[in-house]
């Protein structure tokens, strides 16, 4: 099979590499695609824990496909079966996990793309979150994850206040469902924007969805007294500072809106089946960038410089 193999900081070559056998409890999943996770763009940048060369396949886990091996006492799944995997060496045309790390994917999405753990991510924040009916809620970052916790949190009734730099992503947001979008330019403008638009009061829920210092700032300034605080972007990049003092002075509730369960990410994406598949979620106008395996490198820095019209960048076999 053809595999991807990062061979240094920006630097892969495609190589062919022995199929995988599922062992005991394992399934083979002969892979469509798999999406560009911004989190690969950490171990992409080439930090100095990085070790080098990757595995084949290294750093993709956003895959679906179509199970063709099962291993020794495997019944839930069969050959066939449509399913979005949970594993973790996806940048390849085939993978192999535990059989819990599949879901099914059924008829009703056909031959729809679905990289089921950003989907799952998703639902999992949204679930974390709280988020009900009449509360005003400001997202911070209008990515893919972004973009789908709008759809969730205005779907709920809450008013959505989106937060992001570029004009493409407020036009997301706002056909997603937000009701007000704000242009992430000055820090104190937005907060007077914010202001204004809650009377003074702020938002109940703020979700920072980008992963930065300034973001994480903003968004404390954002919440209201006794609101809520939902940290859902990724903070790789080494420590941040907070200002416990704010936090503090409106007694805040922080959340960590990160997993680290499998069970808890299947879950997740067990969910996102249902939103997807029911028709309440329709996240394909999302996937606006799609590479072949042997352009990956471009895949990765096109979700690294995020241009003008970008949301999510897949790879497809």
């Amino acid at each position: 099979m053809r595999a991807a193999v990062v061979t240094g900081p920006g630097e892969l070559k495609v190589e062919a590499v022995a199929r995988p056998q599922p062992g005991p409890g394992e399934v083979r999943v002969k892979l469509e695609g798999c999406g560009v996770c911004a989190s690969n763009l950490t171990p992409w940048a080439g930090p100095e824990w990085m070790q080098f060369p990757t595995e084949a396949g290294g750093l993709g886990h956003e895959g679906w496909g179509v199970v063709d091996a099962v291993g020794e006492g495997v019944d839930a799944v069969s050959v066939g079966d449509r399913v979005a995997a949970l594993f973790y060496k996806s940048y390849g045309e085939y993978d192999v996990g535990p059989a819990e790390n599949v879901v099914k994917l059924p008829e009703a999405l056909g031959e729809t793309p679905f990289p089921g753990e950003p989907l799952g991510c998703a639902m999992n924040i949204f679930a974390r979150s709280g988020i009900k009916a009449g509360e005003t809620v400001a997202i911070i970052g209008i990515g893919f994850l972004g973009a789908i916790l709008t759809r969730l949190a205005s779907q709920a009734g809450a008013r959505v206040i989106a937060i992001s730099r570029r004009p493409f992503s407020l036009q997301v947001a706002r056909d997603m469902g937000a009701a007000e979008t704000i242009p992430m330019e000055d820090h104190w403008q937005i907060i007077e924007q914010v202001r204004e638009l809650t009377g003074g009061v702020f938002c109940d829920r703020v979700i920072e969805a980008v992963g930065k210092q300034w973001p994480l700032d903003l968004a404390a300034e954002l919440t209201r007294e006794r609101g809520t605080l939902v940290v859902a972007g990724y903070h790789q990049d080494g420590a941040r500072q907070v200002n416990m003092q704010l936090w503090n002075w409106r007694g805040l509730d922080v959340i960590n809106a990160h997993e680290r369960d499998p069970a808890i990410y299947i879950r997740g994406i067990r969910d996102a089946v249902d939103a997807v598949a029911s028709g309440r979620l329709d996240p394909s106008a999302l996937y606006t960038h799609r590479f072949p395996l042997e352009r990956l490198d471009e895949a990765l820095n096109t979700t690294r410089d995020r241009p003008e019209g970008f949301m999510k960048a897949l790879v497809t076999f």
